[in-house]
């Protein structure tokens, strides 16, 4: 957690779209790319658009991504259809699953072996190396901030559902064009709204040792905050749209400090098998509990979230983040999204393995998740 690298080029602007892809493909040499986009844009009018504007090279290979969380066989499928189509490049529309299963497909188009090789748990840092081809990210939700960051999770032909993490992984380019977020339903951009939210909570809170991430998680958090609730309300709020996907970008960008408990147990709990809920809304449920049992160890930060988030210092921190749920319209509990004590169990051993418990402020135990998803159940 040493390296302090920002390097990723980004074209952010209203209506960007196909200028900077025409722009893009041809600065990094892409003259025939694969297009993976998400099943609900397979009608679309920015699907069209992005089309025309790959095809004056040659017409772009085209693959819809299976309504399911991203896995090693498919991206084992789509890889072999890249070589074997003479795919030099790969353009991603869609949310943070379609651009992790991009990621995928490219590391698996350029290195050979299980993708649970390069898993970071798996000791797989160091064997990605620098030889993946271009990755063009077009994010159309505004949370993860994939479309900027060094991992990408997926699930693997064992069943587990693991991070990758490298530099090498992280897009040549995103493309952020608020514009592609107008349509997004008020439950999703409150769910992507607060994986944002923990990305830069967690981030700031995280004990690596990186200044320019707490300045930019602090700022995604002021940004979030003056913003969330506009866009759920009212989804043409095209400022407010904008300003939620600057704060995913914060909190992707500061995700270089690593992340903490609150991912560790949504990656373990996140089902794979026809997940019916969104991973920031179970972030938010999960949040306080492990902010709680963070408390002893991170000082005054508290305090400067507090004010990041406007809330007064009448009300406490976690509370606020409480109410703040709430007024969103997510779930507070656990068993509201069809998790139960047996799923608890099952995944209370991974999340103390998960590569995110790591740079928690206080290391927990399997048993300490174990108590703090049964706390939220």
């Amino acid at each position: 957690m040493s390296l302090i690298n920002y390097v990723t080029k980004i074209h952010f602007a209203a209506g960007v779209l196909e200028e900077a892809v025409r722009a893009e493909t041809r600065a990094l040499g892409i003259r025939r790319a694969l297009l993976i986009y998400e099943q609900a844009l397979a009608d679309s009018e920015v699907l069209e658009q992005l089309i025309d504007a790959l095809e004056p090279n040659f017409a772009p290979v085209l693959f819809r991504k299976p309504e399911r969380f991203p896995d090693e066989a498919t991206a084992r499928f789509v890889s072999a259809e890249f070589a074997n189509c003479g795919c030099d490049g790969i353009v991603a529309l869609g949310s943070e699953q379609c651009i992790d299963l991009a990621k995928a497909i490219a590391l698996l188009a350029s290195h050979g072996g299980a993708l649970s090789r390069y898993a970071k748990v798996e000791g797989g840092f160091g064997r990605i190396r620098d030889i993946l081809p271009p990755v063009i990210s077009i994010p159309t939700t505004a949370g993860s901030g994939t479309e900027v960051g060094s991992g990408a999770l997926i699930v693997m032909n064992d069943g587990r559902r693991l991070g990758l993490v490298s530099p090498f992984l992280v897009p040549k380019v995103a493309i952020c064009d608020p514009t592609l977020t107008l349509d997004v339903s008020p439950e999703v951009t409150a769910s992507t709204g607060m994986d944002a939210i923990t990305h830069c909570i967690e981030t700031y809170l995280s004990v690596a040792y990186n200044p320019p991430a707490d300045g930019i998680a602090i700022e995604g958090l002021m940004r979030a905050a003056c913003n969330i609730e506009r866009a759920v309300q009212n989804g043409r709020d095209i400022d407010a749209r904008r300003e939620m996907m600057a704060a995913a970008l914060n909190g992707a960008l500061a995700q270089q400090k690593g992340l903490g408990g609150v991912h560790a147990i949504s990656h373990a709990l996140g089902r794979p098998d026809g997940n019916t809920f969104h991973h920031g809304a179970l972030n938010s449920i999960v949040l306080p509990y492990v902010m709680d049992f963070n408390a002893p160890a991170v000082g005054d930060r508290f305090a400067i979230l507090g004010r990041a988030l406007g809330i007064g210092p009448e009300q406490a921190l976690i509370d606020g983040l409480v109410r703040l749920t709430e007024r969103l319209g997510l779930p507070g509990r656990l068993a509201a999204l069809g998790i139960d004590s047996a799923a608890i169990d099952r995944a209370a051993p991974l999340a103390e393995k998960d590569h995110t418990n790591s740079t928690n402020p206080r290391m927990a135990s399997a048993e300490d998740y174990r108590t703090l998803m049964r706390m939220a159940l």
